[in-house]
């Protein structure tokens, strides 16, 4: 008797927990112009008529949510009620887009431009670069962007500025290396990887300057092509990024300097670091899409290695539990790892195709 009301004290307790819960998880679900929408620990509704999924992004600012598909469209929602709001086609291929607090800016491929729009996705400006465009990002009162045709970086700068609607006019470009494709922002510093030079650019955005940085392996080799920034993980201390066409996780330093490379199971594709940088979640392609590892940011050690039931699309933390979820595409679920004990603590069906997983956390006010 004791023990069944332990067991159910247990259960209670795990109910109470979860149904208190703040995160509310939006997964892509890649073939079916849908998104899925993970509460309490289930799957609640989905998110239908968004467009091709196939390499769609979701952002959220305070309570409003935006999502971006590969055919061009952006679009409005409620993450509380999960209905679209407003939605405007950009182009017919969109990479890429920012969300600052009175504008949405989206990078645009097939058209050749960015396109500024209202919090509420009516146009203002369209700015035509003549290049695919990628790695856009905001700082201050400035919009940066990478032209990939055109190995130029621009920093347009808001006139407007604190008022109602923005006014982007060019402050200044800067020629870097050969086909930028991603770039990342840390603080005043914009980094912006090539697919052509091996290295990667810094521009200080305060002193608008811009230097190149050859980033080297073991034995002083150079990388040939820094991957996508959204695969890379920053720690306090560390970097830590999938080598391209090897079995390494790479480490470096905050100023770039080569520590270790990490043995790995397969081709790394994507590094994703815990909320308390701990450890690092790693996945992979080819025929190790199916597995995950984790390493311990410490040790710089691979401490566990799990295997799932089709290919892995995506990682998630939990900043709430110790939780980590996993994309299964090809299985049609999201699974959940525990962090304490690191065991797979559940499965999550009815998820069509899952990649992208996108957390909410809810606030009461605007």
């Amino acid at each position: 008797m004791k023990f069944l009301l332990a067991i159910l004290f247990v259960v209670s307790a795990f109910f109470a927990t979860t149904l208190s819960a703040k995160e509310k998880y939006f997964v892509v679900e890649r073939e079916s112009q849908s998104v899925a929408v993970i509460e309490d620990g289930l799957v609640k509704s989905h998110m239908e008529h968004m467009h091709n999924m196939n390499h769609g992004v979701i952002k959220f600012y305070k309570n409003d949510g935006y999502l971006i598909s590969r055919d061009g469209y952006i679009v409005k929602f409620d993450p509380k009620t999960e209905k679209k709001l407003a939605e405007y086609k950009t182009s017919n291929s969109a990479i890429g887009f920012v969300v600052g607090k009175n504008f949405v800016a989206v990078a645009n491929y097939d058209d050749k431009s960015v396109d500024i729009l209202t919090r509420d996705l009516k146009p203002i400006q369209k700015i035509k670069t003549g290049s695919k465009n990628v790695g856009i990002k905001i700082y201050k009162d400035k919009l940066i962007f990478a032209q990939m045709d055109n190995d130029k970086v621009s920093v347009y700068k808001d006139v407007n500025f604190g008022k109602a609607k923005p006014k982007f006019v060019l402050e200044k470009e800067f020629k870097v290396g050969k086909m930028p494709f991603d770039a990342m922002i840390q603080g005043k510093t914009y980094i912006v990887g090539f697919f052509l030079t091996k290295g990667f650019g810094v521009i200080d955005l305060d002193k608008m300057k811009y230097k190149l940085i050859p980033v080297t392996g073991d034995g002083n080799k150079p990388v040939l092509k820094i991957p996508h920034f959204g695969f890379w993980s920053l720690s306090h201390d560390k970097t830590f990024i999938p080598a391209v066409g090897d079995n390494k996780v790479m480490v470096y330093d905050k100023k770039f300097n080569f520590l270790k490379n990490i043995e790995v199971k397969g081709l790394p594709v994507f590094t994703s670091l815990s909320p308390d940088q701990k450890y690092i979640a790693v996945t992979f392609s080819g025929k190790d899409f199916p597995y995950v590892q984790i390493i311990d940011t410490k040790t710089l050690k691979v401490i566990k290695t799990f295997h799932f039931k089709g290919k892995v699309l995506h990682i998630r933390w939990s900043s709430e539990y110790p939780d980590l979820y996993v994309s299964v595409n090809g299985a049609n679920e999201v699974d959940v790892i525990d962090t304490k004990g690191w065991f797979k603590e559940r499965e999550i069906y009815q998820v069509k195709k899952p990649s992208g997983i996108f957390i909410y956390k809810r606030k009461d006010k605007k």
